[in-house]
């Protein structure tokens, strides 16, 4: 982590940023749209991304939503590493009450193996999805366990990852491969690199964790913000140094979407909205067009949540959302910001990330990878 700290001074410096700025996407999926299509996009949100000096690309693990495509983070990482060369790819995050911790070694193991110094390991606590989907993932009724488990299941996964288990444990004949283990045998050349763990969180419980064990740790801004700064407060107080870290790193993601116009803006912000009033009225679906969102007929009580759930986004002008990002930046003292900016199309996504590095002067930088199938 020390070197990537490094890298990061590195990359703020080439822009006026006044932290990296970094992308968490959804793979949405738009009204009348694929998911094929969506995964197109999020590969070109990823070279985009690298092109204009963003710092890392996130994707997050989420479950039977009609509207999300990012189910399975390590199989779009894998395809996000064919399609670039420099940006840091991570999981933002992989769910880890939902997975046994040696399936998650060993996934991440052939990510790093196949993008050496690349990967992040971004590890959450909630489920990505409601209770029944849930329980079908896990195999059990017994939820709430699986969540205050989480402690014991992250030293086990850290000890997969390290290949450090001590002599006697139940587990010190396993090995996560590709992983540590491949340079301590005869012959073995592999190196004992493996991603670094970051915590995430909405709440105080993976802030004080994180903070406990030394780690990086990035709070949902974009959907508990009432919860930031105590999460984040807690987070630097508990913190204890280690081998990972000798100060405290905190991230927040961010809601953030730009356009031409203000007008512009709202209208593809709305979407978002839209789709957030159906998530919660156990209606999920595809995200909707503008124009149904604009023809929505909003009641009343929805009218309420949707200038509830804007004002926790920043959007508008490129000026406008630069300086939104800096507000939050100066009040949560935060060292990266991950701007998640959901719309119903590629074109505004793409726009908005680019008119956001636009505006903070961000380079753009040569060297784009291979397009193998020429639509990414």
């Amino acid at each position: 982590m020390a070197d990537e700290r490094d890298e990061t001074i590195r990359a703020r410096s080439r822009g006026s940023a006044p932290v990296p700025l970094s992308v968490l996407d959804l793979a949405v999926v738009g009204s009348g749209l694929t998911a094929s299509s969506a995964l197109r996009t999020t590969v070109a949100l990823a070279r985009l991304a690298e092109r204009r000096g963003y710092h890392r690309f996130w994707v997050a693990e989420h479950h039977s939503m009609p509207g999300v495509a990012s189910s399975s983070p390590a199989v779009i990482l894998a395809h996000l590493a064919a399609h670039t060369r420099r940006i840091r790819l991570g999981s933002g995050g992989v769910m880890l009450p939902n997975h046994a911790p040696l399936v998650i070694a060993e996934q991440f193991g052939t990510l790093e193996a196949l993008a050496p110094g690349r990967v992040d390991l971004g590890l959450g606590r909630a489920p990505g999805t409601d209770g029944v989907t849930a329980a079908a993932l896990r195999r059990t009724d017994r939820l709430n366990e699986a969540a205050d488990d989480f402690p014991r299941r992250l030293a086990e996964l850290i000890g997969f990852l390290d290949d450090g288990f001590p002599d006697g444990h139940p587990y010190a004949r396993v090995h996560a491969v590709p992983g540590p283990v491949q340079g301590s045998v005869p012959g073995g050349v592999q190196t004992a690199d493996r991603p670094p763990v970051w915590l995430l969180g909405s709440s105080g419980f993976s802030a004080r964790l994180a903070g406990t064990l030394g780690l990086p740790f990035s709070f949902a801004h974009h959907f508990s913000s009432a919860h930031t700064l105590p999460a984040l407060d807690l987070y630097r107080a508990s913190f204890r140094p280690s081998a990972v870290l000798d100060r405290p790193y905190a991230s927040i993601g961010v809601a953030a979407l730009a356009a031409d116009d203000e007008r512009e803006a709202r209208r593809q912000v709305l979407t978002g909205a839209l789709s957030m009033i159906r998530l919660r009225t156990g209606r999920p679906g595809l995200v909707p067009t503008p124009e149904e969102a604009e023809a929505h007929p909003f009641s009343a009580l929805e009218r309420e949540f949707v200038d509830s759930w804007l004002a926790n986004v920043v959007y508008g002008t490129p000026d406008a959302v630069r300086d939104g990002l800096d507000e939050l930046v100066k009040r949560t003292g935060v060292d990266e910001i991950k701007i998640t900016g959901s719309a119903h199309g590629r074109s505004a996504r793409l726009r908005s990330y680019e008119l956001i590095a636009d505006a903070y002067h961000l380079p753009v930088l040569d060297g784009d990878a291979p397009d193998p199938d020429g639509r990414a």
